[in-house]
C-alpha cells in the first residue's frame, strides 16, 4: 500500500491519521511519518484496514437487521 492509497482509504472510511493511530495503538507521529521512500507503510496496514471496513459493514447490516426484525414484532 502506498501513501496515496492509505490516505484515500482512510478518508473513504471517515478516519483521520490520528484516529487510525489510536485504533491501531501506535503513535500518530509514526503514522504521519510513513512515506513511500525510507519509511514505507507496513504490510499489516492493508489487512487491518480491510478488516476494519468489513467490520463496519457488518455493524451496519446488523443494525439494519435488528431494526427490521424488531420493528416487525
Amino acid at each position: 500500500m502506498n501513501k496515496e492509497t492509505f490516505t484515500t482509504t482512510l478518508k473513504g472510511v471517515g478516519l483521520s491519521k490520528k484516529d487510525f493511530a489510536e485504533l491501531a495503538s501506535i503513535s500518530y507521529n509514526t503514522v504521519n511519518n510513513w512515506n513511500d521512500d525510507n519509511k514505507p507503510i507496513p504490510s499489516w496496514v492493508n489487512s487491518w484496514l480491510t478488516l476494519y471496513i468489513e467490520n463496519a459493514k457488518c455493524k451496519e447490516l446488523k443494525a439494519l437487521l435488528k431494526e427490521t426484525v424488531c420493528d416487525n414484532q
